[in-house]
């Protein structure tokens, strides 16, 4: 029988488009159709969309694209998430598989990491010498100059080329909303990684033959060893969605609207309450790209100390997967929310950073440990589904249920553990994150062949990992 990638389903408030095989289709939890029907009850909404790796979250399930037309429109905190700015960022390296084959030394890189990295729980970063006011107003652009190490050499540049936006314009009157310990605590948090699903990989490139000429041209060569970050906007982005929550679900109180879940809120465009979250949202937008560049700063320090002077590392990009801002489609503007969505624009689309218009922008996807990732582009098909495409693998099970079902001896063996093709891990005990093991997630391949097969995005890479730094909270 042949596979079905897409389907319409009919709710009493409305259609969510979802993206996903067959397997993964009749895999869904019930509670995410419940999760839809209560989103597409908020007004004026063009289209509501899941890729495969939805799952539930607060109020809107990971894995949500969700679309007002900008004039009428909504915004929504639980439609875009609590760590706003989430998302992944790529660096290419001059090593080659061979460089780290011996588990001793990704043992070393991965200490010597941690050192530069700090990944203990309530770590404080290394950069107390940046001020965070610049941080949140300018981007990428508020950072000192001694941080951006490639902007000595323009022609090799791409610090603040290779990112989806280096710098998110806001009304800085917002920024008085908070007090003064949340900037003590998210100035202390810049440049390290958090908890959960975040992390460091190391890995190494593997080309797919359909896209050679596409990987050629970025740079990626079979062989290569790249880093790959998961992070977000750590106790800012958090800060902005807790006060942001509250204050917005006053409003719909007051003015008497909502839905059967009151973890989903949401208010218009117009509406002042909307105006001060949406500038918020671009502030922790600004110190998200700014902390995954700052962590990959950090691992460029680390591997110069164990592989010298002559290692050499670049931005292939960065980008988001929890956001909400305004794109244009065809003629129209639309204000566009992806929770756990990554953007994927085909070639020769106007919003492409100039050095990748003529090919369309990596769009980077990570599996679960011990499981590989993928660099993906966009097909114009894209355009369907706004150009959204999945964010990972997606949990299939709680962080709790993980840890009950999962034993840590299943987990050692997912990472080849005492092999010579282990995957190091900083953990000390892989007790401490067996919530994490690739049992508590979807299988990725099956996540990328429903994004290929939907005619969404093809893959240009994919990236097995060599060894994986976590965080604490």
């Amino acid at each position: 029988m042949e596979q079905t990638y897409y389907r319409q389903v009919q709710l009493p408030s409305g259609v969510v488009h979802v993206y996903a095989g067959d397997e993964i289709f009749n895999g869904l939890n019930h509670q995410v159709f419940t999760m839809a029907g209560n989103n597409l009850q908020i007004p004026n909404q063009t289209y509501m969309s899941y890729t495969p790796d939805v799952h539930v979250g607060v109020g809107t399930c990971i894995g949500t694209t969700a679309v007002w037309e900008a004039e009428s429109g909504y915004v929504s905190p639980s439609i875009v998430g609590s760590d706003i700015g989430c998302g992944m960022r790529v660096h290419l390296t001059n090593l080659r598989k061979e460089d780290v084959r011996d588990v001793k030394l990704r043992r070393k890189l991965v200490k010597t990491i941690e050192k530069y990295l700090p990944v203990e729980e309530h770590a404080r970063g290394h950069f107390s010498d940046i001020r965070l006011e610049q941080i949140v107003t300018k981007g990428l652009h508020g950072l000192p100059k001694k941080y951006i190490p490639d902007g000595y050499t323009p022609r090799k540049a791409t610090s603040l080329t290779h990112v989806e936006r280096s710098k998110f314009y806001l009304d800085e009157e917002v920024l008085n909303k908070f007090p003064d310990i949340i900037w003590h605590r998210s100035h202390r948090q810049l440049g390290t990684l958090g908890g959960g699903n975040h992390f460091v990989e190391l890995q190494v490139i593997e080309i797919a033959e359909e896209s050679r000429a596409i990987a050629e041209s970025w740079g990626l060569f079979d062989g290569q060893v790249a880093v790959m970050i998961h992070s977000g906007s750590r106790a800012w982005g958090g800060a902005v969605s807790t006060y942001c929550t509250s204050d917005m679900a006053k409003v719909m109180r007051q003015e008497g609207y909502g839905t059967a879940d009151p973890k989903l809120v949401y208010a218009r465009l117009d509406h002042p309450v909307a105006y001060q979250y949406v500038n918020l949202m671009y502030s922790a937008l600004n110190y998200a790209v700014v902390n995954r560049h700052l962590i990959a700063y950090a691992v460029r320090e680390a591997c110069k100390d164990v592989f010298g002077s002559k290692f050499e590392t670049k931005t292939l990009y960065d980008l988001m997967h929890n956001y909400a801002w305004e794109e244009k489609h065809g003629d129209n503007a639309y204000f566009v929310h992806r929770k756990g969505a990554t953007r994927a624009l085909p070639k020769d689309h106007p919003d492409n950073p100039a050095p990748y218009l003529a090919t369309g922008h990596p769009a980077l996807i990570p599996g679960s440990m011990g499981t590989a990732s993928y660099i993906m582009v966009g097909d114009q098909g894209g355009a369907d589904n706004y150009y959204s495409i999945c964010h990972g693998a997606g949990r299939i099970r709680s962080r709790s249920a993980t840890k009950r079902l999962v034993t840590v001896e299943e987990f050692a063996q997912a990472l080849r553990v005492g092999t010579d093709e282990e995957i190091v891990v900083n953990q000390r005990s892989l007790e401490t994150i067996v919530d994490e093991s690739p049992q508590a997630y979807k299988d990725v391949d099956q996540i990328i062949d429903s994004v290929v097969g939907a005619g969404l995005a093809q893959v240009v890479a994919k990236c097995k990992p060599l060894a994986t730094v976590k965080g604490a909270s």
